[in-house]
């Protein structure tokens, strides 16, 4: 990118520039949901024909751009900013934990998608959330396995593992 930059005319950098001061001064974060957001609510908090009773959790707005890809979640969502990692001094309170509690409780939801990646750290926030939230509503975590086009014997053994446990029935 760099290279590029240094190609363009003068002119064009600095609108780039003032293009990515203006993004970083006006966008922030849904106070609903923490996705990022140029308005207090964002577009999918705000939206009449999503499903009220069902929270996608994810760790940042990078996953909810991912999965509104899909189109297939109608859902809507809950970014914690990150995950719990002690080797990094990041615990629960650094993140939108408590307000995911909170709505969990004053919307009374009737699930909650955990949508973490499988690392250390995302299991040890996958469990410590689920806790968390399984008194109060359903808790469930996305499916792990193979991508499409992938072969078995470039998989780890993780992966496979995943792969089997999250199988389910023929259609």
């Amino acid at each position: 990118m760099a290279l590029h930059i240094l190609k363009r005319p003068q002119s064009e950098v600095q609108a780039l520039a003032q293009a990515l001061i203006d993004a970083k001064a006006q966008v922030g974060q849904c106070s609903i949901c923490f996705h990022l957001s140029a308005d207090t609510v964002c577009d999918i908090c705000r939206s009449t024909t999503r499903d009220n009773q069902t929270i996608c959790v994810v760790a940042d707005s990078r996953d909810v751009i991912a999965l509104e890809k899909t189109r297939e979640y109608k859902g809507k969502y809950h970014v914690l900013g990150g995950l719990i990692s002690p080797m990094d001094g990041v615990g629960p309170e650094q993140l939108n934990i408590g307000p995911l509690v909170h709505r969990v409780n004053k919307e009374e939801t009737q699930e909650v998608i955990l949508a973490i990646s499988p690392s250390i750290e995302g299991d040890t926030t996958t469990l410590y959330i689920g806790q968390l939230l399984k008194p109060f509503t359903r808790v469930t975590r996305i499916a792990f396995g193979l991508p499409m086009g992938g072969d078995l014997e470039y998989a780890d053994e993780v992966t496979l593992a995943r792969a089997l446990e999250g199988r389910r029935d023929l259609e």
